[in-house]
């Protein structure tokens, strides 16, 4: 391999990050949804000529870690020429769940007949239809959470498929909404495109294709100098969630972490199989989370690239709740297993390098969707979002509190933007303070969320940690559990985590998040 000038190297780097960052500029600011608009609820990634990752916006982790799957599946399914682009959500070929939709679009340059690159992003959409509005749904099975897509065309030669958008659309509750956001997705790629074939034109192909190969050894290397750090060893961790939505029993996540010199091997063989409800995790959103847990590793500021997985060996068996296969419900899986199996992988990780890895943090999304008719705008209305937590603490100081930790990396819906779009109000929205864990250093808290119903909806709400709060480290305390209560009025109503409602106009619905875990023991704690 030829060495690389580091400056140069640099600038590329630089160069190809700005690109995934500006395709999702352009995402957000063209999109038609406040979870697209406002909680920037979406990825961007630039993929080299096999579709492996060169660059990623400081996005979602989940969708960035799981994204290349779909890349190669679309690769693997369709013919894709000069100005096309790829349709997909399955999470059996690389989807996280169906909400997430991804576009994947090839870049030719002169000269070549097949693709140099290829660019993707991937955004959450509100709805996809599905039993219940914002497809989030307490299922049994993946056929009732939405529309499914696999690899198809969306647009050809630069033309778009109406009819396959017509499809779309006629199984969704808020076409106008979805179209939209489609077709942000799509300016996003042509930017992406843009600017991917002007830095060709200005650089050479050459030049390019050989810093995009050497920024994704540099990340193997800088991540098997981090494992190399840690003690040879095997270190084994296991969580739960507290259910599957339809049973009461809890479902165990373990994992068996060996390090050895410079590589790794994350075992899920002893997790439990894959559920009969909607929380189940593909291969794709473990491998996305394992990638994110393994990256915390290195404290330098590395490319986030394919070479990154290279030192690692993934053993994620086939339907178990980490690995599920068709027809299994997926709609929790991205949001909440993902959170859990980072929790399991982390909590290795602790035992071989406990000056590096944090407390548990909150563990859950806490999805909350909720849709119906609005009488004033005479229109269905569908929302989703998530609630962010407590961060759990570490050796260098206390948690955050209020903040989406780990696999999401979402803004909140600004009040004002929700209150215009939906017949809802916020009664309170607060920090839960004392829900962190105790502990020389304490855990993160929580948030308090009120929200008031104008009018009748159906609302769903899949959140985790509320039977068990997020575990402390090195004597730390445990964080709170979090809590869901309904209030009609002089009656307040304890609702599971994961429960579908049918609320009243005046009920009010209140969402309290966990707090993170603290870290050492609760006797050396400061003021």
């Amino acid at each position: 391999m030829t060495a690389r000038d580091p400056i140069e190297l640099e600038l590329f780097r630089h160069f190809l990050v700005s690109i995934a960052e500006e395709m999702g500029v352009v995402l957000r600011r063209s999109s038609y949804s406040v979870n697209i608009k406002e909680r920037r609820d979406y990825s961007c990634a630039v993929y080299d000529a096999q579709g492996e990752t060169v660059a990623m916006g400081d996005h979602m982790p989940v969708h960035l870690g799981a994204m290349p799957l779909s890349v190669r599946a679309a690769r693997a399914a369709l013919e894709l020429g000069p100005c096309d682009v790829a349709l997909l959500n399955d999470p059996f070929r690389g989807g996280t769940h169906l909400p997430d939709i991804t576009a994947v679009a090839p870049v030719f340059v002169p000269g070549l007949k097949r693709a140099a690159f290829y660019l993707a992003n991937r955004a959450h959409h509100s709805d996809v239809g599905g039993m219940s509005p914002g497809s989030m749904p307490l299922a049994h099975e993946i056929y009732q959470e939405g529309i499914r897509i696999p690899p198809v065309h969306l647009v050809r030669a630069g033309k778009l498929d109406r009819e396959m958008l017509g499809l779309v659309l006629a199984n969704v509750r808020t076409p106008v909404e979805r179209e939209g956001d489609l077709r942000a997705q799509l300016a996003s790629l042509a930017r992406g495109a843009e600017r991917l074939t002007a830095l060709v034109a200005k650089y050479g192909l050459a030049k390019v294709q050989a810093n995009m190969r050497a920024l994704q050894d540099y990340s193997e290397r800088m991540m098997r100098v981090a494992i190399g750090r840690l003690p040879s060893g095997a270190y084994a961790s296991e969580d739960c969630l507290d259910n599957d939505g339809i049973g009461s029993d809890p479902l165990w996540i373990r994992v068996r972490l060996t390090i050895e010199g410079g590589s790794a091997t994350v075992d899920f063989s002893k997790s439990d199989g894959q559920a009969a409800g909607p929380v189940n995790a593909n291969y794709a959103v473990t491998l996305a989370a394992v990638m994110y847990a393994f990256r915390c590793l290195i404290q330098e500021d590395v490319p986030f690239t394919a070479g990154i997985l290279r030192p690692i060996r993934l053993i994620a068996p086939e339907r178990t709740v980490v690995n599920a296969l068709a027809p299994a419900a997926m709609a929790a899986g991205n949001v909440e297993t993902s959170q859990r199996v980072t929790d399991v992988v982390l909590g290795a990780l602790a035992q071989a390098a406990p000056e590096l890895m944090p407390a548990a943090s909150s563990g859950t999304m806490n999805n909350l969707s909720f849709g119906g008719f609005d009488p004033i705008r005479r229109a269905p209305f569908a929302y989703y979002e998530t609630i962010a937590g407590g961060m759990g603490a570490s050796a260098q100081g206390p948690g955050h509190s209020a903040i989406q930790a780990h696999m999401t990396n979402t803004l909140n819906t600004p009040i004002e933007a929700f209150e215009h779009q939906f017949p809802v109000r916020v009664a309170r929205y607060s920090i839960r303070r004392g829900s962190g864990g105790a502990g020389s250093n304490r855990g993160g808290d929580g948030i308090v969320r009120d929200l008031c119903f104008l009018v009748p909806a159906e609302v769903t709400l899949l959140s985790d940690r509320r039977q068990r709060g997020p575990w402390g480290l090195a004597g730390g305390g445990t964080g709170k559990p979090g809590r869901n209560t309904l209030v009609r009025g002089a009656r307040r109503i304890k609702l599971p985590g994961k429960t579908r409602e049918q609320v009243r106009a005046g009920d009010l619905l209140r969402i309290e998040t966990p707090g993170g875990g603290g870290f050492g023991a609760t006797s050396a704690a400061r003021p």
